[in-house]
This record gives C-alpha cells, sequence and structure tokens, in this order.
C-alpha cells in the first residue's frame, strides 16, 4: 500500500455537535471514553498498511495537532511513511480558507502532485468504524475504476441526511443525489473515495476553474459530475460505520458500544483502534460501587453507581451518586447523591452534591437550538460547575466554563441554554 497516498478531511466545525465542538475540530471531540473521533481515520489508515497521510485541518484545530503530533502511535513515524497536517496559509494568489471539502484538497494538490501514489484515498476524520480499506483498493483495482465511493445501506427514512447513490448490477454508479428529500435509494456515500491520482488533479482543477460556480464539494459537485463520464463504482461496505455529526448519533453511537455483543467491538485484535496518550493507573472501585453494562477507562474512582454509561479517564464518581444512560469525559466529578441521566459531560465538569442532571419533559426541545438537541439529551460544556442541590430539565445546553451563572439559580427548566458570560482562554483547546 506504499503507492496510495491517503489524505482525512478533518477541518470541519461541526456545529450540530453543540458545545461539543464548539472550541475544538469535530474530529478532536473524545469518543468511546479515552479515544478521539479521528482516531479512527488513522487507525484504518495503519490497519490498511497506508503509511503516508495528510490531514488537513482549518477549524480551531490546536487540540487536534496536538493529539496527532508526529503520529506515532498509529505507525506513521517511519523512514518511508510520515504524517503531515496541511492547513489554510497565505502565500499563494489563489490561496485562502477552504471553502469545501474538494478546495481543501485542491489548495494542497501539490501534495498529491509530489506524492508517488496510484491512488488518493480521501476519508472524513469523523465517523465511526474500524476496517481496512485494502478490500476496497482491490476492488478498485479490479473494475478499472477512475473513482470509487464507499457506499452503506441506510434505512430510507434516513437517506435524506446523505449523498444518495444508486448502483447497476455491476455496481457502477448511475445516479447521485445530494441530501434528497424523497431519496429514490437507499445505498449512502460514506465520504470515502478512492481516485486514481490522475483523474482526481483533472477533476479538482476542472471545479476550481468553475469559480463561483461550483460549491467545490466532493458531494455536491464533483462526484455528481464525474459518474457521467467516467468509470465510477460503488463499494459496498458491510460493516459498522456511524457518521457521529449529531448529538443524537453520538450518544446513539456510544451506547451501540455498550450491547452484549456490539457491532463495533473496540477490542478487536486485528483491527486495532489506537490513540494517543500517557499510561494511566487502573480504575478503582470502592466500596458502594455497582456498575452495569458500561465502559469505563483508566484512572476513574467509583463509588456510586453506573448503569449504560461511557466513563472516560480520571472520573470521580462518589458515594450515593448515579450516573445513568450518559457520556462523562475527562476528570469530571459527580458529587454525593448526584444524578446524572441521559447526559453528555464535556471534560472536567463538576456536579454539585444532590443535584439532578436530567428531569423533566424530553419533549421540550431546547429553545435555541431545538434542531439539533431534541431527544431529552443534555449537554454541558467543559469546565461547568453545577452548585450543590441544583435541578437541570432535560434537552439543557450549558456552554463551557459556566459558574458564577448558575451560582443563584436553584433549577433550569427543559429547554433552557446557558452560556459564559465571558470566555476563558484556557477553554480553547
Amino acid at each position: 500500500m506504499n503507492n496510495v497516498l491517503a489524505m482525512i478531511l478533518a477541518g470541519g466545525q461541526g456545529d450540530r455537535l453543540s458545545i461539543l465542538s464548539e472550541q475544538r475540530a469535530k474530529p478532536a471531540v473524545v469518543f468511546g471514553g479515552q479515544y478521539r473521533i479521528v482516531d479512527f481515520a488513522l487507525s484504518n489508515c495503519s490497519n490498511s498498511g497506508i503509511t503516508k497521510v495528510s490531514v488537513l485541518t482549518q477549524y480551531r484545530p490546536r487540540s487536534l495537532v496536538n493529539h496527532i503530533g508526529a503520529g506515532r502511535p498509529w505507525g506513521f513515524d517511519t523512514l518511508d511513511g510520515g504524517i503531515q497536517i496541511l492547513q489554510p496559509y497565505l502565500g499563494r494568489a489563489d490561496s485562502d480558507w477552504y471553502q469545501g471539502t474538494a478546495d481543501a484538497i485542491y489548495q494542497n494538490l501539490y501534495v498529491i502532485e509530489e506524492s508517488r501514489a496510484r491512488e488518493v484515498l480521501i476519508l472524513a476524520g469523523d465517523h465511526i468504524y474500524l476496517t481496512s480499506y485494502r478490500n476496497m483498493i482491490a476492488y478498485h483495482r479490479s473494475q478499472a475504476a477512475d473513482a470509487t465511493v464507499a457506499v452503506y445501506s441506510v434505512p430510507r427514512e434516513e437517506a435524506h441526511r446523505f449523498g444518495v447513490l444508486d448502483l447497476d448490477a455491476n455496481g457502477r454508479i448511475i445516479d447521485f443525489q445530494e441530501k434528497p428529500k424523497n431519496p429514490r435509494g437507499a445505498w449512502a456515500s460514506m465520504g470515502v473515495y478512492v481516485f486514481n491520482k490522475d483523474v482526481l488533479v483533472e477533476q479538482l482543477q476542472s471545479d476550481a476553474d468553475m469559480g463561483e460556480n461550483s460549491s467545490h464539494d466532493f458531494g455536491k459537485d464533483i462526484i455528481p459530475r464525474i459518474f457521467q463520464t467516467h468509470r465510477v463504482f460503488g463499494y459496498q461496505y458491510q460493516s459498522y460505520w456511524r457518521d457521529v455529526g449529531t448529538i443524537e448519533s453520538y450518544w446513539t453511537a456510544h451506547m451501540d458500544l455498550l450491547a452484549p455483543n456490539p457491532s463495533l467491538n473496540l477490542e478487536e485484535a486485528e483491527l486495532k483502534l489506537r490513540t494517543a496518550g500517557a499510561i494511566m493507573p487502573p480504575a478503582r472501585f470502592g466500596r458502594g460501587a455497582m456498575v452495569r453494562e458500561s465502559l469505563i477507562s483508566p484512572a476513574v474512582h467509583i463509588n456510586g453507581e453506573v448503569t449504560r454509561s461511557v466513563i472516560s479517564p480520571g472520573v470521580v464518581i462518589e458515594e450515593g451518586a448515579v450516573v445513568r444512560d450518559s457520556i462523562i469525559q475527562h476528570r469530571c466529578v459527580i458529587r454525593a447523591g448526584a444524578v446524572v441521566d441521559r447526559s453528555i459531560l464535556d471534560k472536567e465538569v463538576t456536579v454539585g452534591r444532590g443535584s439532578i442532571v436530567g428531569e423533566g419533559d424530553a419533549a421540550i426541545a431546547n429553545f435555541e437550538r431545538p434542531d439539533i438537541v431534541n431527544t431529552g439529551i443534555n449537554v454541558i460544556g467543559k469546565r461547568v460547575t453545577i452548585p450543590a442541590g441544583m435541578s437541570v430539565g432535560r434537552n439543557v445546553v450549558i456552554g463551557p466554563g459556566v459558574h458564577d451563572e448558575l451560582v443563584e439559580r436553584a433549577a433550569l427548566e427543559s429547554g433552557a441554554s446557558v452560556h459564559p458570560t465571558t470566555m476563558p482562554l484556557h477553554l480553547f483547546v
């Protein structure tokens, strides 16, 4: 696989993840306790024997860049390989912020042209799945394809969220619709593409020449045009895959991990999920601990009750505290007697003694963002402090760093939002 160049698109803001991606790139959001979303794309490249990887990022890249580093956990720090972070820069007449997924690749066309790659593998950096791309690339070559799109069968009622393709009996794409209101098929594009190098360069240059007549996006522009003039095939992916672009899908993907026989196995021996981070001490369970159907990371200290939840490293759950159906990220503290139900807590949140986070009417959507926070899940930002004895409803959003704004309040009704009056600089990581 030395003749394949992988380019991971990891620059999007992803505002549908609410405050989880407000201060960091979406691929840098924590997933599965001790991983980050981008770990899946990086690990899949490593599992495929792909050693030349470029990561294209733009929106608040600091935590993502720090996480990836030189790529050692994924085996990219080798003499014949390597990983590079590509960000927008000034210095050329045509340089600017990335205007779309295709434009991001186009602005780094020199990386492709200077490579010895036969094919270019283009990946989304914000999807959850474990695979090797060897079979997809072998399929691409066996079909003598110019481009191949990985496709996934989705329920027809969900197909409107994706680019939808129609395939002929040989697997060749004969129709493509980007997020159609009334989809004709149910093969969804996964945002994973294999292009012959010369074809990709040609298509990107042609798209760039269209100027404002194109949105410079693979799904909206490149794929709908190229399948009409080139050999473009759909590779039917059969294993677990999730686009975690919304609060609901992010929460659901975590709950999928807790099934008795999860479709996504983080302990897979052949398809290893790798991440960066220091070695941490084991989790500790005190005398009052009770844990059911949960994932518990290292350095966690539990004296309370945890059910159907994913707990990140360094979390403390004190005696009498209850955590249910929730995602608790690094170094959060759930004080004695507190209850956290169906909630997502970003890093270093403190829930005061006797507080209840997640009670009330789940049918009341968030008043500020009813389009993305509407399934009864609370989203609590980084380093929020919830005072002792406070009651927090459902579909509540509390922005990063909120503390004093809650001190005088006994309760937050379902659908409420609270944002900090000032944003501390240390939260921009």
